[in-house]
């Protein structure tokens, strides 16, 4: 909103018409247009402007031809649409005239033999200060943006040319008295509750407590006011920057969050107070009062912003939204705040900045419903973090003195309740550190984390009041590095970086950013005291330095991914130690594979093994048909045992078993690929991509890895490797798995050879 919003109105309309009673900026520019299309890539010898050439051709051809010119280069910076911040000065490539249309009041006609006074050009020109304004003029645009008493309390939009008109009108009850709306009763069943004939009471639901009586006030007074309506002025981007789609959802957006609010209020207090009409009487007077005198315009804005809190507060708004700030204002002393998303322009353009910042540097877009956690409120261009347990919080205000000097100018309207969770606020705030996260801060106040610690953190996110970031360490052992694209130029942040810490031993601005951001491969760390601080005594100071780097959006945490990998080597120790737990089992009897259903192990003899005959390999089959066509003969006991272990193993299908004969021993390179064919796997190194869902096999890799360690290090390995899956940073391994930081390094440290970690500033 900060590129399009053109200025704010106030308009009113009373019985002696509609009036445009302020506005800010005083005046306020549009971007021209041109008059047609510029063909696109139009080289001299293509004549592609021909088509619009012929159209506009008119009948008399005899008039002599224009010589077809090229634009000039300075001027090429106006034909194609460019972020504000990319343009040229306009007044180096253009006059501020503009062609108008019919619908704007057109210039007068000057004769060439009309002689005017120097007063006369002088009042006129006053005039027209006053009285004209992006073309149009003052009174045509209060009749347009004033419409009739049924197009009130609704969604105003009107286009105009180039132009968007968004507010939200109110009137009073035609009647010339202004009260709230009564709210629609329900029926009311029959019964005794009414006497025959008697209407129903209709009760008054007020706004406010005091409401009534303020109300009975003003019902005895009628003012002059009718209608009053707040509009914001846009200037409509350019067709080729958006999508048309966009568009609407871009004006909905300022009306839902910054023009229906607004205008709640201030008819909340025309109501109660009578407070827009005496600011419009006040503003009305003043401008007379300035035309009389021959003041200039200019000197009544400024003055009008000293005598009316409307007008400061339509210059306040004006100022916020272009700055991307959030507006603090105060209407007849009721203070309140508005705001728009802070990224709310990029569904005019896409920019590919933006996304490298915001998408692939870890901020969870909430339009998808991925963190619900934030709110309705704030889960659209807002670009937030995760709100997770293991983060933490960064204030941006001026420290408690600062948040409690805000608490003590709303203490009017702060009720006995209301006080009481101001006093939480301020004992939380007490807490709130970089180093300390959600969960131990839960801890600490004694809180529930969903329902007081994230409520808490919202609101200040939402009042800008802070930030969430990634924890950093208390020893600043951190690792960070710069973001991608820095959020203003280098030297601006390098001049107001010296005078914070121009007068210590903390080096210059470019030259710390280039400390953070180097690799030096020769010490075992690269974390932020180890390329940085170097000195236990400097880390007060370089405490400050990274809050002032985090608030600025300099820096970005490095988190620490963690990945299970199944080696070569581990796949040829794994198979050698089944294949001898198989012989081992062959020994006694057993030949199947560990993972053989029990059926198959039970001992029970398959009463109908022709019933499994299309199951069995031609070998088994073989064996079976022989079996059963062998004579039965007189046999010991120790033979039955036998015999029904023989039958048990051969009415296992072949595939299930390896034939390890000791006149015919595969080689163990045979068996390998057998056994891993069989198992859909190969000798290839591979990753276990979800361990805490593996399959039979990866649990078998798992546990050859913890083959020959301390009990005590497998115990804990079993219990973090589910997190193993390179999506859970090392911060949310530690809080999820309720371990230390030097726990998780004990593990990796036992499990470097089947560990990859790689560090990504990426979060979820």
């Amino acid at each position: 909103m900060s590129e399009t919003l053109l200025a704010i109105f106030l308009v009113t309309s009373s019985a002696k018409g509609s009036d445009l009673v302020y506005r800010w900026p005083p005046l306020p520019e549009i971007r021209p247009r041109l008059a047609r299309p510029r063909p696109k890539d139009d080289v001299e010898g293509t004549h592609t402007d021909n088509p619009w050439r012929a159209a506009n051709m008119t009948e008399d051809s005899s008039g002599p031809l224009i010589p077809h010119t090229e634009p000039n280069s300075e001027d090429e910076d106006d034909y194609f649409w460019r972020k504000p911040n990319k343009r040229r000065d306009r007044s180096l490539s253009f006059s501020h005239s503009r062609s108008h249309p019919t619908s704007r009041r057109p210039s007068p006609a000057k004769e060439t033999n009309e002689t005017f006074s120097l007063d006369q050009v002088e009042e006129q020109a006053l005039m027209e200060e006053y009285n004209e304004v992006l073309g149009f003029s003052s009174e045509f645009l209060a009749s347009l943006l004033c419409p009739q008493q049924g197009m009130c309390h609704q969604k105003f939009e009107l286009i105009v040319d180039d132009l968007a008109f968004i507010g939200h009108p109110v009137c009073d009850d035609g009647h010339g008295k202004w009260r709230f709306k009564q709210e629609k009763t329900k029926s009311i069943p029959r019964g005794r509750g009414t006497k025959k004939g008697e209407s129903p009471r209709i009760e008054d639901n007020s706004l406010t407590p005091e409401k009534a009586s303020r109300d009975k006030q003003h019902d005895t007074e009628e003012g002059w006011l009718q209608t009053f309506h707040i509009t914001f002025v846009i200037d409509l981007p350019d067709p080729s920057s958006y999508d048309s789609g966009n568009i609407s959802q871009y004006f909905d957006v300022l009306y839902d969050q910054i023009a229906f609010p607004l205008a709640a209020v201030l008819y909340q207090e025309q109501v109660l107070h009578n407070f827009v009409e005496a600011e419009c009487a006040e503003i009305s007077s003043l401008e007379g009062d300035f035309i009389s005198r021959g003041k200039s315009f200019d000197e009544f804005m400024l003055e009008a912003t000293k005598r009316s809190s409307l007008a400061l507060a339509m210059k306040t708004l004006y100022e916020a939204i272009k700055d991307n700030q959030i507006a603090r204002l105060t209407i007849h002393d009721f203070a309140f705040e508005l705001q728009l998303p802070p990224h709310l322009d990029e569904l005019l353009h896409y920019d590919d900045d933006a996304e490298l910042n915001h998408s692939d540097y870890g901020d969870d877009e909430d339009e998808s419903g991925d963190n619900p956690k934030w709110g309705p409120e704030m889960s659209f261009k807002w670009h937030l973090p995760a709100l997770t347990p293991w983060k933490a919080l960064l204030r941006l205000d001026d420290g408690d003195q600062g948040f409690e000097t805000y608490l003590n100018g709303r203490n009017t309207q702060l009720s006995s309740e209301d006080r009481e969770l101001a006093g939480k606020l301020l004992s939380f705030l007490s807490y709130a550190s970089i180093h300390l996260c959600f969960a131990d801060m839960a801890s600490v106040l004694d809180w529930d984390l969903e329902t007081q610690i994230y409520p808490t953190v919202r609101w200040l996110v939402h009042h800008r009041r802070a930030k969430v970031i990634d924890t950093v360490h208390p020893g600043l052992k951190t690792l960070f590095t710069i973001v991608p694209k820095l959020p203003a130029p280098l030297s601006q942040l390098s001049e107001e970086f010296a005078t914070v810490f121009g007068r210590t031993s903390v080096p210059p601005l470019p030259k710390l950013l280039s400390l953070i951001s180097t690799n030096n491969n020769d010490q075992p760390a690269n974390h932020f005291y180890a390329n940085v601080v170097k000195s236990k005594d400097l880390i007060p100071l370089y405490h400050d330095v990274i809050t002032w780097l985090l608030k600025h959006d300099l820096l970005v945490s490095l988190h620490l991914y963690i990945r299970l990998f199944v080696s070569l080597d581990l796949k040829l120790a794994f198979n050698k130690r089944r294949m001898k737990d198989m012989q081992d089992k062959k020994k006694l009897g057993y030949y199947a594979f560990p993972e053989s259903s029990p059926q198959e192990h039970d001992g029970v003899i398959d009463a109908s093994p022709v019933n499994n005959w299309l199951s069995m390999s031609p070998k088994t089959a073989r064996k079976q048909t022989h079996q059963l066509s062998r004579p039965s003969s007189i046999h010991s006991p120790d033979d039955d045992s036998h015999a029904g272990k023989q039958e048990q193993a051969e009415d296992i299908p072949e595939d299930r078993f390896v034939d390890v004969s000791d006149d015919e021993q595969p080689e163990p390179e045979t068996v390998l690929f057998n056994e891993f064919d069989k198992t859909q796997g190969d000798l290839r190194p591979q990753l276990i991509v979800d361990p805490g869902r593996a399959t039979a096999l990866e649990n078998g890799f798992l546990g050859e890895m913890s083959e020959g360690k301390d009990p005590h290090i497998v115990k804990l390995f079993q219990k973090i490797n589910r997190y193993f899956n390179g999506k859970c940073t090392d911060d949310e391994i530690l809080y999820r798995a309720d371990i230390s930081r030097k726990q998780l390094r004990e593990v990796l440290h036992h499990y470097e050879d089947h560990v990859q970690t790689y560090l990504h500033p990426v979060c979820n």
